[in-house]
């Protein structure tokens, strides 16, 4: 079954700007329309209408960072028969327009901002973040989102250039899903859209109550055929240097006393937006 799935998810990557129907997709993987979309959506988390339209916007995002082409143009090339349903799409998805997506390829992205929910009905979600060695430093981006892909404006989301605990706070009641992603920091290839997550963790459930603790970690990975392409704007257009670490204290001579050092603890800390890095 994962063979199978493997082969039609090919084929959309290479068929991204056709029509393709569940019965074209069912035929790859030689299963009938309802069992097909059954076992797709075991494997990748979603049905493969979906899965498709997210390879077409990734696709987009690359023709936007590598090409001069029209807004319309690209619409077209990716598959749509409207620009208007491919710009409302993307922007939706992505978080940005097309044409400002464009524009801060060139310009850097800014830190990206969440919504808290505010008053008795948030809640709060933590947990231990792991890895496997990579061999580069790595900036971890963990949110949570309404659905099994990381699309549009995430609930509660954190970026950790260091520590192994994340916390998101003011994540409001019901169930969301906890995505993650690792990229490199260091020796960026300059071209956008050559840059790829070296780490991801994707879709893990979690049900969030007003007022309570909900206990997530996140184990990351290397990415997987399978898994689906990541249309959030900010990883591959984050081009800005990790936080240096705190200078150390030199040694204390006899008798001296050390100084306060929360100002230096709150050092360690990086960006978070309605969330806090746990500094381990």
């Amino acid at each position: 079954m994962q063979s199978a799935v493997e082969r039609v998810i090919t084929n959309m990557w290479d068929r991204y700007d056709e029509p393709l129907s569940l019965e074209e997709m069912a035929d790859m993987a030689v299963f009938s329309r309802f069992y097909f979309s059954r076992v797709f959506r075991s494997i990748t988390g979603t049905s493969p209408g979906r899965f498709l339209t997210a390879i077409r916007l990734y696709k987009a995002k690359n023709l936007l960072l590598e090409t001069t082409m029209s807004v319309t143009d690209i619409s077209y090339q990716v598959g749509y028969n409207s620009p208007g349903t491919f710009s409302s799409r993307f922007t939706r998805s992505v978080g940005i327009s097309p044409a400002r997506y464009r524009y801060l390829s060139e310009t850097g992205i800014p830190a990206p901002g969440c919504h808290a929910a505010q008053g008795q009905h948030a809640g709060v979600v933590r947990g231990a973040v792991t890895a496997p060695e990579t061999g580069v430093p790595t900036r971890v981006y963990v949110a949570l989102f309404d659905s099994t892909i990381p699309q549009g404006t995430p609930a509660a989301c954190a970026m950790l250039d260091g520590g192994s605990s994340y916390e998101l706070t003011g994540v409001p009641d019901g169930q969301w899903f906890l995505h993650a992603t690792a990229v490199a920091v260091q020796k960026l290839d300059p071209r956008p859209w050559m840059r790829r997550p070296v780490l991801v963790a994707a879709g893990r459930p979690v049900k969030v109550v007003a007022g309570r603790i909900a206990t997530a970690n996140v184990e990351l990975r290397p990415p997987r055929q399978t898994d689906l392409p990541i249309l959030l704007a900010l990883p591959e257009l984050d081009s800005r240097t990790p936080e240096p670490p705190p200078a150390q204290d030199p040694p204390l001579e006899t008798g001296q006393q050390r100084p306060d050092t929360l100002d230096s603890v709150a050092s360690t800390r990086t960006w978070v937006s309605n969330a806090r890095l746990v500094v381990t």
